[in-house]
């Protein structure tokens, strides 16, 4: 297998333009998320790097990467990519990201791994939307967000790190799609995130609200996404939270325009407090790219609640505060969907990002590191 990587030097331009804006070292600190200073985080930027759309990997165009994280057990970070099956079999990547409290140098890609269906095949075209992962000691979870147009639910699943099917969790009533949507996910809305929190428990977001909870966001109302925590012993589900996913932060340059803002990842700092990443686009004007802290503690279990639009009971959705904007700091990021911690080489703590470039010669595979300076006690 021939490793193919990427230097700095080759894509000077694109670092040079994040660069130019955002300085290495500039320090983004937030001491006091909800006014408590024992959830201080503060971030140290490292720069970004970007990998050209087109770029060939084991004779398949790299990109569409939509979940990233890191594995301590191998040093390198692993990357699953959205293909629907359709330009090769739905798969994940490893890679190694060469990255230290000097900044972030190059990125390069080092195996694929095909992901498995139940009888131990590559996924058919278009059988699976993979958007998320995690690796484990228990084996690699990932998501797919289904098709709510074909009928068919999202999933969340285990696979080992050879892509191997191992198991899968249960679905809750009422996220099933149905024709009428009456009720279930909206399409290309569903599990678009996972984490695992340090007891072991996994929590899976939605991009949006199901039907029967309210409308997905618009330029004056936000949406209310669920939150399905899961055992990860039995796969069955422990609770469900709301997260109140923010308005569409910016209009369309034109009328008519397409815009939306939504929740592509999430990510545990500890039993109870998340970091979420928000993405906004407006065509025309690109994406907006948010960092939230939440905190599930005291919010209210959804479980038992059919439709948040329709009840009457008292809801108390997960605290949200925000942390950083990265076009705020002066970034141009393009579509991040994918965000892991992870420890360099020389010891520095770190958070990347990762962008899905949707396979467009328009976008980017892009990367940004940060250092960990504080996180909560």
């Amino acid at each position: 297998m021939t490793k193919t990587f990427f230097t700095v030097a080759a894509l000077v331009i694109a670092v040079a333009r994040a660069a130019s804006a955002t300085e290495i070292a500039t320090v983004v600190d937030t001491p006091c998320p909800f006014g408590d200073c024992t959830a201080h985080l503060a971030l140290g930027y490292l720069g970004a790097f970007s990998i050209p759309t087109g770029t060939v990997f084991d004779g398949v165009e790299f990109g569409g990467i939509s979940g990233l994280d890191f594995d301590p057990a191998s040093g390198r970070y692993v990357a699953i990519s959205h293909d629907r099956s359709e330009k090769a079999p739905a798969r994940f990547y490893d890679l190694d990201i060469d990255v230290d409290t000097d900044g972030l140098k190059g990125v390069s890609v080092a195996r694929t791994t095909v992901l498995r269906d139940r009888d131990g095949k590559p996924f058919a075209a278009k059988g699976v939307d993979p958007e998320a992962i995690r690796v484990t000691a228990g084996g690699v979870y990932w998501s797919s967000e289904g098709d709510a147009k074909a009928g068919v639910s999202p999933f969340l699943r285990v696979n080992d790190r050879d892509g191997a099917f191992l198991r899968e969790f249960d679905l809750p009533d009422g996220f099933a799609p149905t024709a009428d949507r009456s009720s279930g996910i909206r399409n290309n809305n569903a599990f678009e995130s996972v984490t695992v929190l340090p007891s072991g428990d996994v929590i899976v977001g939605l991009e949006a609200a199901l039907h029967q909870d309210g409308p997905a966001a618009s330029l004056t109302t936000g949406s209310l996404a669920r939150m399905i925590r899961y055992d990860a012993k039995t796969g069955k589900a422990k609770a469900q939270y709301v997260y109140p996913v923010s308005p569409i932060p910016q209009a369309p340059d034109k009328s008519g325009g397409w815009n939306d803002n939504g929740v592509p990842e999430m990510l545990a700092l500890d039993e109870h407090r998340l970091l979420v990443l928000e993405r906004g686009f407006a065509e025309g004007l690109g994406s907006s790219i948010k960092l939230f802290m939440i905190d599930l503690d005291g919010a209210t279990d959804v479980s038992d609640i059919a439709a948040l639009a329709k009840t009457d009971a008292g809801i108390v959705p997960v605290r949200k505060s925000q942390l950083l904007d990265l076009r705020g700091i002066g970034l141009e990021p393009d579509n991040i969907e994918a965000m892991t911690f992870a420890k360099a080489k020389d010891g520095t703590d770190l958070l990347i990002l990762a962008a899905d470039n949707n396979f467009s010669a328009e976008q980017k595979n892009q990367f940004y590191a940060f250092k960990v300076l504080a996180r909560p006690q």
